[in-house]
C-alpha cells in the first residue's frame, strides 16, 4: 500500500510539472475560436445543447448537467456533481463510495449499484449481469451529464425503475488546448486534472488524466486514483463520423466500515480495521462509436470491451477477473409530423470468482471458485407522433432479456471441490406511453405511464453456494409534471407513483436458506422531483432542489404497512449565489427533518439533520480562476447513509455518517 500511495503522488506531481512546462505546445486559436466559458473544461457547448434538446424531447423527468454547475466543488464523486439533479439521491459513505438512488432504486443495496443504468459516451459501464461501480465514472471529465429518471431513459436502452445516467466526455473540437485543474484541502487531500485538445482537418483528439490522494475524513479511509481517459475521431466523410474511446482506472479504497448509531453520532472519526478491509479497482474500457447521416435518418452503432480486476478483502477476499463485451446500434428518423427511434443493445461478460480466508487484507485458503457467465441484451423502440405544432404524442416499449449461469469449481463448504451449475433466464416487455405538451415555447408539461423490469445479477442470485430463487423486479410507474422559465424562474418539478411487484428486498427466510435478498410482494414508490432557480438579481441567483420520497410495503404479510428504510421523506439543497463570475460567493445547506427508517421492521429511525456549506470563486484572469469548497462548516455529527436491517438494535453496525467539516481550495487553467 505504501509503495501504491508513493506511485499516486509521484503521477500527480508528474503531471503538474508536465502541464506547467508545456504551456507553448497548446494548439494555437483565438479567443473568439475558444468561447467565453474560460472557467470549465470544454469551451464549446454544442454537445450539451443538443443534450438539452433531446431532454426536452422526452415527456418525464429529465435534466442535464454542465460542467460549470460544479466546477466550485471539489469533484470526489458523483454526489458533488449532480447534488443539485432533482430526484437523484446521492449520500456520501467514504471516499467515493455513494449511495445513488433515483426514485427509490436499489434500496437493499449497501455496496456498489443497482437499479440504475451509467453510462459513459453513450455505452454502459454496468456489467453483463447490470451490476456496477459508479466510482469507474470520474466527474472531473465530464463535460456534462444526461440524467433520465425512470423509463424516460429508453432511448439510453435503460428499463429500470431507477433509469440511467450518462456522463459525456469532451472532444478535440470543443475543448483545444491545455486545461488544467488542481486542488488541496483537508485530510491531506490531492486531487489533480490534467487535459488536452486539438483539431487538425478531419481529425480531433482528447485526453485527460486525474489524480487523486486522501487519508479521507475517518480512520482507514485512505484512498488514491490514477485515471485516463482520451477519444479520437475521425470525419470519414460529410455523412459519416467515428469515434474510439480509451479509458483506464486504477482505484485504491480502503474501507472504514459502518459504524453503531452511538459511534455515528458521537465519534464519527471511528473507522475499522478487522480484515484491512479495502476495495481495489482496475479496469480498461476500448469503445468505438460511428454515426451516419442518413437523409432523414441518423444511425448511431458501435462496439465496446470492459476487463475489470477487483481486490475486494471484506469478510473474505473476494478476487474477481470480469470481461465484458457488446455491441449497441439506434436509429433515429423524423419526417414532419412523425419521428421513430429503433435501438439495441447486448452485453456479454465473464467473471473468474474467487474468495478466500481474509487474513488481515490478505488472501488465505481459497473458500469458493466459480466461472460466471451472464448476458444481458434488449431492443426498443419509440414512435412520437405530433398532431398540432405544440403536442406529442410518444409510443413505445423496451424488451429485455438475458441470463446469469454460475458453474462452481471449489467450495470449502461443500466439502471441497465440486461440480455444480447454477442458470436463471429471464425476459420481460416493458410498454411506455406518454403525451408532451407546449403552451409555450417556454413551458412544457408532461404525463406517462411505463412499465419496467429490472433483472437480478449475481449479487442477488449467488448469495449463497447455489443459486436463490429470485424473479425480476417489476413496475408500473405514473408520472406527471412541468418543466419551463417564466421571468426570473426556472423550474423542473414532477410527480410520480411506482407500483412494484417483486422489489428485491431483505427478509427473514429460515435458517434453511442462509440468504437475505428475496422478492417481496407489493410495495410502492411515490414522490415528488423538484428544482426551482430563480435569477433574483443579475448578482444574486438562488437553485434549490427538493425531494418527497413516500415509500412503503402494501399489506406485505412480515412487515404489513411498513415504510422502506434508507432514504428519508422530505430532503432539500439550497444555495444562494452572490456576485459574478469575476468574484461569487454561495453559501449552502442540505436539509433532512426527519431522518430514515433504518430497518424494515421500523423500529429505529435516524435522527434529522441540517449541514451548512460555501463555495466561493475569482476569476484572476481571463485564463485563470480560483474556487473554494467549504463542507459541513458547524461539525455537525449525524448518519448520512444506511445499510438497511431486518430489524436493527443498538449494537446494528449499519450507519455511516456525513462528511466531517471540511475545506478545499483549487485553481483551474486554460492554455
Amino acid at each position: 500500500m505504501e509503495n501504491s500511495v508513493n506511485t499516486a503522488n509521484w503521477a500527480f506531481a508528474a503531471a503538474t510539472l508536465s502541464l506547467l512546462a508545456t504551456p507553448a505546445l497548446a494548439e494555437s486559436g483565438s479567443d473568439a475560436d475558444r468561447g467565453d466559458n474560460h472557467i470549465i473544461i470544454v469551451t464549446g457547448r454544442s454537445a450539451s445543447d443538443q443534450a438539452e434538446q433531446q431532454a426536452r424531447a422526452t415527456p418525464g423527468g429529465t435534466d442535464v448537467v454542465g460542467y460549470e454547475d460544479y466546477a466550485d466543488k471539489s469533484l470526489v464523486s458523483l454526489r458533488d456533481a449532480l447534488a443539485y439533479s432533482p430526484g437523484v439521491y446521492l449520500q456520501p459513505r467514504y471516499g467515493q463510495e455513494v449511495r445513488l438512488s433515483v426514485r427509490g432504486s436499489g434500496l437493499s443495496r449497501g455496496y456498489h449499484m443497482r437499479g440504475l443504468t451509467l453510462l459513459q459516451d453513450g455505452v454502459p459501464i454496468n456489467l453483463a449481469d447490470d451490476n456496477g461501480d459508479f466510482q469507474e465514472l470520474e466527474p472531473i471529465f465530464f463535460d456534462h451529464l444526461e440524467v433520465y429518471r425512470g423509463a424516460n431513459a429508453l432511448r439510453f436502452g435503460s428499463g429500470t425503475l431507477g433509469g440511467a445516467i450518462n456522463g459525456v466526455t469532451p472532444n478535440g473540437r470543443d475543448a483545444r488546448g491545455l486545461y488544467f485543474r488542481a486542488d488541496a484541502g483537508s485530510f491531506d487531500t490531492l486531487r489533480g486534472l490534467a487535459s488536452y485538445g486539438g483539431a487538425t482537418g478531419r481529425m480531433d483528439y482528447w485526453g485527460a488524466v486525474s489524480a487523486d490522494t486522501s487519508d479521507g475524513d475517518r480512520q482507514h479511509a485512505r484512498r488514491q486514483s490514477l485515471r485516463f481517459h482520451g477519444n479520437l475521431g475521425i470525419r470519414l466523410s460529410d455523412t459519416i463520423e467515428t469515434r474510439f474511446y480509451a479509458s483506464h482506472n486504477h482505484i485504491e479504497q480502503d474501507l472504514p466500515g459502518a459504524l453503531t448509531m452511538a459511534q455515528a453520532l458521537s465519534h464519527p472519526k471511528t473507522g475499522n480495521f478487522m480484515g484491512d478491509q479495502a476495495r481495489n479497482i482496475d479496469s480498461v474500457r476500448f469503445q468505438n462509436r460511428t454515426r451516419v447521416a442518413l437523409g432523414a435518418a441518423q444511425l448511431n452503432f458501435g462496439v465496446f470491451y470492459n476487463r475489470k480486476s477487483l481486490d475486494h478483502p471484506i469478510y473474505q477476499v473476494i478476487d474477481q477477473e470480469s470481461r465484458d463485451h457488446g455491441v449497441f446500434a439506434r436509429l433515429e428518423w423524423a419526417d414532419g409530423p412523425l419521428s421513430l427511434t429503433v435501438g439495441g443493445e447486448a452485453r456479454f461478460g465473464t467473471v473468474d470468482s474467487r474468495r478466500f480466508v481474509n487474513v488481515n487484507g490478505r488472501k488465505g485458503k481459497v473458500t469458493f471458485a466459480a466461472d460466471q457467465r451472464a448476458r444481458t441484451a434488449n431492443l426498443y423502440a419509440e414512435l412520437r407522433y405530433r398532431p398540432i405544432e405544440r403536442l406529442s404524442l410518444i409510443v413505445g416499449g423496451i424488451y429485455a432479456d438475458g441470463y446469469r449461469r454460475q458453474h462452481e469449481t471449489y467450495n470449502v463448504t461443500a466439502g471441497g471441490a465440486r461440480n455444480v451449475t447454477a442458470r436463471a433466464d429471464f425476459s420481460e416487455f416493458s410498454p411506455r406511453f406518454g403525451i408532451l405538451f407546449e403552451p409555450s415555447g417556454t413551458v412544457q408539461v408532461y404525463a406517462n405511464y411505463s412499465r419496467s423490469a429490472e433483472l437480478p445479477g449475481f449479487g442477488e442470485l449467488a448469495q449463497i453456494s447455489q443459486f436463490v430463487p429470485l424473479s425480476a423486479q417489476r413496475a408500473w410507474t405514473a408520472e406527471i409534471g412541468a418543466r419551463g422559465t417564466a421571468g426570473i424562474a426556472q423550474w423542473d418539478v414532477s410527480f410520480y407513483r411506482a407500483d412494484l411487484k417483486g422489489e428485491m428486498l431483505q427478509y427473514t427466510v429460515g435458517s434453511d436458506i442462509p440468504a437475505s435478498t428475496f422478492n417481496a410482494g407489493r410495495t410502492r414508490h411515490q414522490g415528488i422531483e423538484a428544482a426551482l432557480a430563480l435569477d433574483l438579481a443579475p448578482w444574486l441567483r438562488l437553485r434549490q432542489v427538493y425531494q418527497y420520497s413516500d415509500f412503503r410495503f402494501r399489506r406485505d404479510r412480515e412487515f404489513g404497512g411498513n415504510r422502506l428504510p434508507v432514504i428519508p421523506r422530505h430532503m432539500m439543497r439550497a444555495e444562494l449565489r452572490f456576485g459574478s463570475d469575476e468574484l461569487h460567493i454561495a453559501p449552502n445547506f442540505e436539509w433532512v427533518p426527519q431522518g430514515a427508517w433504518a430497518d424494515y421492521a421500523n423500529t429505529v429511525r435516524t435522527p434529522g439533520y441540517a449541514l451548512l456549506g460555501l463555495t466561493a470563486g475569482a476569476r484572476v484572469s481571463d485564463r485563470v480562476d480560483l474556487f473554494f469548497d467549504a463542507r459541513n462548516l458547524t461539525g455537525k455529527k449525524a448518519v448520512g447513509d444506511i445499510s438497511a436491517v431486518i430489524a436493527a438494535g443498538p449494537a446494528s453496525a449499519i450507519y455511516y455518517p456525513v462528511e466531517r467539516r471540511a475545506v478545499f481550495g483549487g485553481v483551474r487553467a486554460r492554455f
